[in-house]
C-alpha cells in the first residue's frame, strides 16, 4: 500500500511504482480546426449517458443548421470534448472521447483536444472519476446563475492529473472496457426485450373486432366487450390534509403510505414503502392489505400498478376493488392502453382522469384462463427486463467503487 496521494488504494498485482503528476497540457493539445467550407455535416453532442453521439440520433433532429456550422470545431476519432463554459457544479462534465468511426463537428462552445503519450482509454476512464472535480471547484468562475460557472480554456488545460506507467494504464483501461462492454450487453438485451414487449402489447389484446392478432394455441373464442366499471368497483384513494402535517405519519406503523414517487421508482410493482402512515392518518385514507390493482390519475397519469403491501392510498390513485379479472392481465392491458388516456386532455394541458372516465372505458376480455396465460407470459418478460436492469445497476455499482479505489 502506498500513500493515497501517490498511488491508488487498489492496484493490479505487480505494480508498485508511484503515479506521476502532470498537467493535462503536458499530454494533450487543444484543437482549433474549424469546419471551413462546411466540409463535415455530422453534428455531434456530448451526452453524460451515451458519450459523444450524433445529434440527430440523440435529439431525432439536427439543432444546428447549414448556415452556422462553418464555425464548428472538427472532432475526429479519438478527440476529446468538454464544455467548460456551461458547467453545473452539482454534476460536472462530461469529458468524452469520440469513439465513432467518423469525424463530426461540435459547437464552438466546446473545448476540443487531442492527447499523446497516454492511453486514450485510460484518460477517458479517469474523467469518469471525480478526481478532477476539486480543480474545477477551485478554478471555475461563478457567473450570473449560482449553479453555473465557466472555466477558461487555458486553466482547464492546466488541470493536474496523476498517471501510472503505460503498462498499468493499459491494464486499467482494459479492465474498465470489459465492464463497460458487459453493461452495454445488458442494456442492449434490455432494449430488445422492451421492444419485444411493446410489439406484443399491441398484438395480444383485442380491439372492437374481438380478436387479437397474436394469441396462444388453443384459444379461438371471441373476446367480449364490457366497461371497466362493470368488472370492478373503482374508487379513489384519499389523503389526510394538510399532507405536510407530521401527525399523519409514523415510522413504526405497519401500514405504508403509497405516493406517486413509489410508482416510478418501483416501475409499478410495489413491494416496499419508505413512508408509513399513523393511526390518525389511516382514518383519513383508504387502507388496503391484499394485492390490489391501482391506476395513477396524478403526475404519472395512467400508470398502472399492483400493490403487494399493506398501505394507505393517496388520492392520486384509483383502486380496483372486487375485480372480476386476472390482476396481471389487467395490469398489462392498462400499460398497453396508457397512451390512450391522453384523449381526455386538451393539447398542451395535463390529462384529467377521474373514476367516471375510467369506469366507462370499454375493454375486450377473453376467458379467465386466457387472461391468466397472457398475464403470466408478459410478466415473465417484465422479470427478464428487470433482471437485466438489476445486473446493469450492480455492475455500475462495482464500476463506481473501482473508479474510487483504482484512481487518484
Amino acid at each position: 500500500m502506498k500513500d493515497e496521494k501517490k498511488a491508488p488504494k487498489l492496484r493490479f498485482k505487480g505494480f508498485t511504482d508511484d503515479w506521476e503528476q502532470c498537467k493535462l497540457s503536458d499530454i494533450s493539445e487543444k484543437s482549433y480546426e474549424k469546419n471551413t467550407d462546411n466540409k463535415y455535416s455530422t453534428v455531434l453532442t456530448n451526452s453524460a449517458e451515451y458519450g459523444i453521439v450524433k445529434q440527430r440520433d440523440f435529439f431525432d433532429k439536427d439543432i444546428a443548421n447549414s448556415s452556422n456550422i462553418s464555425g464548428y470545431y472538427v472532432v475526429r476519432k479519438n478527440y476529446f470534448v468538454y464544455n467548460p463554459r456551461i458547467s453545473n457544479q452539482a454534476k460536472f462534465g462530461p469529458i468524452n472521447r469520440n469513439k465513432l468511426d467518423e469525424s463530426g463537428i461540435m459547437s464552438p462552445l466546446y473545448l476540443v483536444f487531442t492527447v499523446h503519450d497516454i492511453d486514450e482509454s485510460f484518460l477517458e476512464t479517469l474523467f469518469q472519476t471525480t478526481t478532477w472535480h476539486r480543480f474545477m471547484y477551485q478554478n471555475g468562475d461563478t457567473g450570473a446563475r449560482a449553479d453555473r460557472f465557466a472555466i477558461k480554456d487555458s486553466i482547464f488545460m492546466s488541470m493536474p492529473i496523476k498517471v501510472p506507467s503505460l503498462e498499468e494504464q493499459h491494464k486499467l483501461a482494459l479492465a474498465f472496457q470489459k465492464l463497460d462492454q458487459t453493461i452495454t450487453l445488458h442494456e442492449e438485451k434490455k432494449r430488445q426485450l422492451e421492444r419485444l414487449k411493446s410489439a406484443l402489447l399491441l398484438k395480444m389484446f383485442a380491439d372492437k373486432s374481438g380478436y387479437p392478432v397474436v394469441r396462444f394455441k388453443g384459444f379461438c373464442d371471441e373476446w367480449q366487450g364490457t366497461k371497466l366499471g362493470k368488472i370492478s368497483k373503482i374508487v379513489r384513494g384519499a389523503s389526510p390534509r394538510p399532507i405536510s402535517d407530521p401527525k399523519w405519519f409514523d415510522n413504526d406503523s405497519s401500514v405504508g403510505w403509497l405516493r406517486i414517487s413509489d410508482v416510478t421508482s418501483q416501475d409499478g410493482r410495489i413491494h416496499h414503502l419508505e413512508q408509513h402512515i399513523s393511526k390518525q392518518g389511516q382514518a383519513k385514507t383508504r387502507v388496503i392489505s391484499e394485492p390490489h390493482l391501482l391506476l395513477s390519475i396524478a403526475a404519472t397519469v395512467g400508470k398502472p400498478l399492483i400493490n403487494y403491501v399493506k398501505t394507505g392510498v393517496h388520492d392520486g390513485f384509483l383502486i380496483f376493488i372486487e375485480p372480476q379479472f386476472d390482476l396481471e392481465f389487467m395490469f398489462q392491458w392498462l400499460e398497453m392502453f396508457r397512451p390512450q388516456w391522453s384523449k381526455y386532455g386538451q393539447p398542451g394541458s395535463q390529462i384529467n382522469l377521474n373514476s367516471d372516465l375510467v369506469k366507462n372505458q370499454i375493454i375486450y376480455l377473453p376467458s379467465r384462463e386466457e387472461q391468466n396465460q397472457i398475464g403470466i407470459f408478459l410478466n415473465q418478460i417484465d422479470s427478464l427486463i428487470n433482471l437485466h436492469q438489476q445486473k446493469i445497476n450492480n455492475i455500475n455499482s462495482v464500476k463506481k467503487s473501482l473508479l474510487q479505489k483504482m484512481f487518484i
